[in-house]
């Protein structure tokens, strides 16, 4: 019954998403609805499939159903994530020369964008809740904030590679978080 309700979640999310970081919420919506995940480990999937190559939606599906049900988990989310898309992108192939010079076409896609733009935003500020603010505002977790500040500047300014910018936040992470769970240091 578990891979039953993976698929059918992860067909939904497909379904309903536009890919990429519009597929978050949905993805958070599921797992939590579901009792599979918490809101931060959810974080956690997204923060991995982010770093990690390919598409984020597959990426999160595949971690996320190996996390609920092992391997064959991954599987039935992955294709479940993925029988939209195919199904669309066969559509669009059969239908593309007939809709490619459509009003109709260009006028729902100069909408569709304001909605993508909207839902990124959303996540956004999402994400930062969790991961720089615990609990709604019950506390402010300071070594992630100055590890994000830190690869905002080393990004920005320095003009670093995302690679080199993750592994400076790993290692940030595991300074200033390894410093903070040993606790005030004895004089």
């Amino acid at each position: 019954m578990i891979y039953l309700e993976l698929f059918l979640s992860f067909l939904l999310i497909g379904f309903t998403s536009f890919g990429g970081m519009s597929m978050v919420p949905l993805i958070n919506d599921q797992m939590l609805s579901h009792g599979w995940m918490t809101a931060s480990e959810v974080a956690d999937i997204v923060a991995i499939a982010e770093m990690t190559p390919g598409p984020l939606g597959i990426n999160c599906a595949t971690f996320a159903g190996a996390r609920t049900a092992g391997i064959s988990g991954a599987l039935v989310a992955s294709f479940g994530v993925l029988v939209p898309t195919l199904t669309l992108a066969m559509l669009a192939a059969v239908f593309l020369t007939k809709f490619k010079e459509s009003r109709l076409m260009n006028h729902a896609l100069y909408g569709i964008r304001p909605v993508c733009i909207g839902m990124i935003v959303a996540v956004m500020v999402q994400q930062s809740m969790n991961n720089y603010a615990g609990a709604l505002l019950g506390f402010l977790s300071w070594p992630a904030l100055v590890i994000g500040l830190v690869c905002l500047l080393v990004l920005l300014r320095f003009k670093w590679s995302v690679p080199k910018t993750i592994l400076l936040a790993a290692a940030l992470g595991l300074l200033l978080c390894g410093l903070e769970a040993a606790g005030p240091l004895p004089i």
